[in-house]
């Protein structure tokens, strides 16, 4: 597990490598990662949007920007955490993932990004 905490919201992620499918006549690699996102600030704070880079070891690098985690955009009060779970698909058995949420601070009314640490993706025994 990785975390890291900025501005008072701290982060922290598991990974988990799920299997592998074909598509396009190619080996894809599928993980699930889990994030909780936990206000240990003082003030109440909203996510508005996410924005991820996924790298492959294979060079590529995909952006992935939209509003919200899964649909949602969650409401922090001071000691609140907020779960959810999603998955990344690669063409490479190992990768890694980072990234930032933008947030708003309900007290200032100021927007703010909170860094989501670099997490790896890994087939179990890809280093072996």
């Amino acid at each position: 597990m990785v975390q890291q905490v900025t501005n008072g919201i701290k982060i922290s992620v598991k990974t988990k490598f799920i299997g592998t499918s074909y598509h396009d006549d190619r080996l894809r690699y599928a993980f699930s990662y889990r994030i909780s996102i936990e206000n240990q600030s003082n003030d109440s704070v909203q996510l508005l949007n996410r924005h991820w880079e996924i790298f492959d070891s294979l060079n590529t690098i995909e952006i992935v920007d939209g509003p919200g985690v899964v649909g949602l955009k969650p409401i922090l009060k001071p000691g609140q955490k907020h779960c959810y779970s999603s998955n990344c698909i690669l063409t490479s058995h190992i990768g890694a993932m980072n990234g930032y949420y933008e947030m708003v601070n309900f007290t200032s009314t100021k927007t703010f990004k909170v860094h989501i640490p670099t997490f790896q993706l890994m087939v179990s025994g890809a280093l072996n």
